[in-house]
């Protein structure tokens, strides 16, 4: 906007302009804005906000959203995913029925040791030319505090998945999925590996 300088005040076009903002806009209510809500809920104990089956003040299978729902885990989705490898061999890897020819544990890494480790394993079986092997991550410990942000347990039983799913990984694996229980069931995965070219 400019102002006219003799005078201090806005021109005509200003006004016009400055009219048709004050007429778009609402006058706030001062005092809802600073008068406490009377019908909010009492936050819930410390011991109701820690247990599994009470969440927000309702139990847990009353509600269908909870509020704190987390996108679902990486071992979720690749159970979802379609079949790359032959169903036969698929299915029988699925019942533990195929023996895997290595397998690397991983348990107890830090991520930034885990992500080299697992990189260098499954890029030698490959170049070995083992098919199955076994990467064992460990199920995770619990460790949500009850606090106002969720937290997932299991950090490389979580993260494995995705760097299976990225270069320079993604190139030489044909399915991931979750191994048998005869095999460590949640805290282990299969990678079935493509043959070497």
């Amino acid at each position: 906007m400019t102002r006219n300088r003799r005078h201090g005040r806005l021109n005509d076009d200003d006004l016009a302009l400055w009219r048709q903002v004050t007429d778009r806009t609402e006058k706030l209510d001062l005092k809802s804005l600073f008068t406490p809500e009377i019908d909010a809920p009492a936050p819930a104990p410390p011991a109701l906000r820690k247990s599994k089956t009470v969440l927000m003040g309702k139990p847990a299978g009353k509600s269908k959203h909870s509020g704190h729902d987390l996108v679902p885990s990486l071992p979720d989705r690749l159970n979802r995913d379609p079949v790359q490898m032959d169903q036969k061999a698929f299915g029988k890897m699925k019942r533990g029925k195929l023996k895997p020819e290595g397998r690397i544990d991983l348990h107890g890494m830090t991520l930034d040791r885990a992500h080299p480790a697992l990189n260098r394993f499954i890029m030698s079986a490959h170049q070995s030319g083992k098919r199955l092997v076994l990467v064992i991550t460990g199920k995770g410990k619990q460790r949500d505090e009850g606090g106002p942000i969720p937290v997932r347990h299991g950090v490389l039983r979580h993260q494995v998945p995705q760097w299976l799913s990225m270069p320079p990984l993604s190139s030489v694996i044909l399915q991931v999925t979750q191994s048998h229980v005869s095999h460590g069931g949640q805290g282990a995965y299969y990678v079935y590996l493509r043959r070497q070219r």
